[in-house]
């Protein structure tokens, strides 16, 4: 993933992403990781004032794609939830309390069904919704917008794309969807990358392959 550094802890306002890349004949894929012990502090009681104080970020060792993600909430504490979106680095993010516990890569919006940017409250939860627009199925859906952009889970596959939706692997909404609540914040962006404060990176290793 590609990241900014800081010297002092920065406001979490966007998703951290890096560069996706067409998978190769024969090469293995990342579904999801088992982390190292972290570097950064142990986690203590969050306060709701510290959500937005990153704190810690997932680093994914090595090539992150289509229907790759990883999760890992071990010791984060309790607190709220906000989720970031990275449209140019096609990765979705969840932090928990400022921890980041989840990542993933994306479907986005085709150039004709434009995913919106900008920042977002999940007005609705569904596991089982089918779209009243184009009668497809959209599991684990959590609503952006009133004209029916959301997350939810998709078939996550190089050259697929969605209506303006954001489409996630199967497992990762589940996952998503039992930690967001209405009103959850999701801040989609497109480029933007975020400072992350130095000791805040948790590597990954031991990464599981198909």
């Amino acid at each position: 993933m590609g990241i900014a550094r800081a010297d002092t802890a920065p406001r979490l306002e966007v998703d951290l992403g890096m560069p996706l890349q067409a998978p190769q004949a024969g090469e293995a894929v990342v579904t999801h990781s088992t982390p190292k012990p972290a570097a950064a502090p142990r986690p203590q009681p969050a306060l709701a004032s510290d959500a937005m104080t990153l704190k810690r970020v997932l680093v994914v060792d090595g090539p992150f794609r289509h229907g790759d993600y990883v999760w890992d909430e071990e010791g984060v504490p309790q607190g709220e939830v906000i989720i970031t979106v990275d449209i140019k680095a096609q990765t979705i993010a969840v932090f928990r309390a400022g921890y980041q516990i989840g990542a993933a890569v994306i479907l986005y919006g085709a150039d004709d069904y434009p995913t919106p940017t900008g920042t977002f409250p999940i007005t609705q939860k569904k596991v089982h919704h089918i779209s009243n627009i184009y009668n497809a199925p959209m599991p684990y859906m959590m609503r952006l917008t009133n004209d029916g952009v959301a997350i939810h889970a998709s078939e996550v596959a190089w050259g697929n794309a969605t209506h303006g939706c954001i489409g996630v692997p199967l497992a990762f909404a589940k996952l998503i969807f039992a930690q967001a609540k209405l009103g959850t914040k999701v801040i989609v962006t497109n480029g933007k990358m975020m400072a992350v404060p130095q000791g805040a990176q948790l590597d990954q290793a031991g990464l599981q392959r198909n």
